[in-house]
């Protein structure tokens, strides 16, 4: 049963360099019935408290990270969630987002520019 809520609920970000939680984000399903994750907490960062998006490009550029939206338009595919797109907030890009339920507590969230593929493992809260 948990295949269908999949990825709907709050989960830590955990950075796949340092192994540090960084952020609570809060995946919801939207109108369209595509996901969508929104930062409804930053507990880490290099920035100290409150970062904003520095590097971001247009309407995203200086916000606050928390209650950014950074995952966006995710449709289920079978037993993952294709098609989106992820915002890395530190670095200001956008890569093509993939997500898929390892167990009911843990999600892969991959993030893809081309052929190239990085995938942290996030923790439900």
């Amino acid at each position: 049963a948990w295949a269908s809520d999949g990825p709907v609920g709050r989960w830590k970000t955990i950075d796949d360099e340092t192994g540090k939680v960084k952020s609570i984000v809060e995946i919801t399903r939207a109108a369209d019935g595509t996901l969508q994750g929104k930062v409804v907490e930053v507990l880490s960062s290099d920035k100290g408290p409150n970062p904003t998006c520095d590097k971001c490009k247009g309407e995203n550029k200086g916000k606050p990270i928390e209650g950014m939206t950074i995952l966006w338009g995710l449709k289920a595919d079978g037993d993952e969630w294709s098609g989106g797109t992820v915002l890395d907030p530190a670095k200001g890009k956008t890569y093509k987002a993939k997500l898929e339920m390892i167990s009911p507590d843990r999600l892969g969230m991959s993030g893809c520019i081309a052929f190239f593929c990085r995938q942290q493992v996030w923790q439900r809260e």
